[in-house]
């Protein structure tokens, strides 16, 4: 079963985004802005009432609440992992890493 819309280009800022939402061990300093502006490149974000955002990348839809820090918490990550790769973002992220984030 193929996704109905294939990885979009990226900003450089979106590329190091992405590759700090899927290193291992998780990175602790993903900046809550830089998240919302790569998943609006990537998909779109809708702001609701008391801090959440509804997003959809591909199939996925999920609403996230806006971390009380300016960094996104753990099952954040878990969340925004699951959905990018269900949108092809970890074949992203892998030419990423094999390329040395050179482009």
């Amino acid at each position: 079963m193929s996704s109905t819309s294939e990885p979009v280009h990226l900003s450089n800022n979106h590329r190091d985004t992405l590759l700090k939402i899927f290193q291992h061990p998780s990175s602790h300093n993903i900046e809550w802005q830089a998240v919302l502006s790569l998943l609006g490149a990537a998909g779109s974000v809708e702001e609701l009432h008391d801090g959440k955002f509804r997003v959809s990348v591909g199939n996925e839809t999920e609403t996230f609440t806006r971390p009380k820090h300016k960094d996104i918490e753990v099952q954040q990550i878990v969340d925004l992992r699951r959905m990018l790769t269900s949108a092809g973002y970890d074949a992203v992220v892998k030419e990423l890493e094999e390329q040395g984030k050179e482009d």
